[in-house]
């Protein structure tokens, strides 16, 4: 059975994500929106729960358009709420891997512009219909009233200019809510984004044994999303804080026997312990006092950070892809040491617009 799907993503890994998609023979992407890759698969099944770079993967249910400003709009809601084959789709998300047992109608809305009606407007007009045609219970969100407990069968829509889409997501849990993240300390990155940072830095492209460097690894998330993309690397994280490194560890103990341990040590990324020319990619974010401070030579001399990440990486073909929140800042640090812009993209995280940079010696 085909079925058209939809991952959401963080804004500007669109492309990203679609490249994923695609490379993974996961399916054909159809389009790109703000935030969402629409995709077609011939026979989804549980390896589209694999993708690493999308925030959830949801099956489209129905899509209208010509969907106006005005409080009347709701009422194009009802009938497609009402006519979408949402048993077939719980069916197929089964089939998925996802929950097929749901107890309750869960529903999330949001759109982009202003309209004269809200989110739970949109939401209590999907969610009333739905919970008709299952006959499952629906409780609005509004008054920021919690969910009830049970197993959801969460539904999403999304209104972008006059166009909207219903689809349900295919697990109970938000996909980029990994399960490795026991620990977690202030600054730690979100998951898919460290995810994509490790396509861009050409991960996947290495042979086993290749070495990848994280200097302010923190709690460890891209290295061990460069591990899920590529086994068989010699990953190395270090950080300043101890504390940081031990939920780096707890992070990392639940590799497959398989793969390679990740190696951690306490070292302050502005005097890295590693050999010139030895680090075949550096993936890193490193901190610049939004939410961590820098610590060690970096508080007093940030260029450091960018000379280290220079000298490690070799000279063919090294390459690095960091983040950076401040680049008119920092990339004329990073190129006074030798190290050039091969590409750059801007992501929105949380109320913030950091560039991803990719750079080479």
């Amino acid at each position: 059975m085909g079925a058209r799907l939809m991952a959401r993503t963080l804004r500007g890994l669109e492309e990203v994500s679609a490249r994923e998609i695609e490379e993974r023979g996961l399916g054909t992407v159809e389009r790109l929106r703000h935030r969402e890759v629409w995709f077609s698969s011939e026979d989804p099944g549980p390896r589209v729960l694999g993708l690493r770079t999308v925030d959830d993967v949801f099956l489209l249910a129905a899509t209208l358009d010509g969907i106006g400003h005005t409080k009347a709009e709701l009422d194009r809601f009802a009938a497609p709420a009402r006519t979408a084959p949402w048993r077939d789709l719980l069916n197929l998300r089964g089939r998925c891997g996802g929950p097929s047992s749901p107890t309750r109608i869960d529903v999330v809305a949001s759109f982009l512009g202003k309209r004269n009606f809200n989110r739970y407007d949109i939401e209590d007009a999907v969610g009333r219909e739905a919970s008709d045609v299952l006959g499952l219970p629906y409780r609005s969100r509004r008054e920021g009233r919690p969910p009830e407990d049970g197993e959801p069968f969460p539904i999403r829509v999304t209104l972008e200019g006059p166009e909207a889409a219903l689809a349900v997501r295919l697990t109970g849990r938000p996909m980029h809510r990994r399960a490795y993240k026991r620990e977690s300390v202030p600054g730690t990155l979100h998951p898919p984004l460290a995810a994509a940072m490790a396509r861009l830095a050409g991960v996947g492209d290495l042979a086993p044994g290749a070495r990848v460097l994280d200097p302010t690894c923190g709690t460890g998330t891209i290295l061990i999303e460069a591990r899920h993309l590529a086994p068989g690397l010699h990953l190395v994280g270090t950080d300043a804080d101890p504390d940081a490194l031990r939920g780096a560890a707890a992070n990392s103990a639940d590799a497959a026997e398989e793969d390679a341990p990740i190696a951690y040590a306490l070292a302050d990324a502005g005097r890295l312990p590693l050999a010139d020319g030895t680090v075949d990619r550096v993936v890193g974010n490193p901190p610049w006092g939004l939410q961590v401070e820098p610590h060690g030579s970096l508080a007093r001399h940030p260029k450091r950070y960018f000379g280290e990440v220079q000298r490690v990486l070799r000279r063919d073909g090294g390459r690095a892809v960091l983040l950076l929140h401040d680049p008119d800042t920092h990339l004329p640090l990073a190129e006074s040491v030798g190290l050039r812009v091969r590409d750059s993209l801007t992501v929105s995280l949380f109320g913030t617009h950091p560039s991803v940079v990719a750079l080479e010696r």
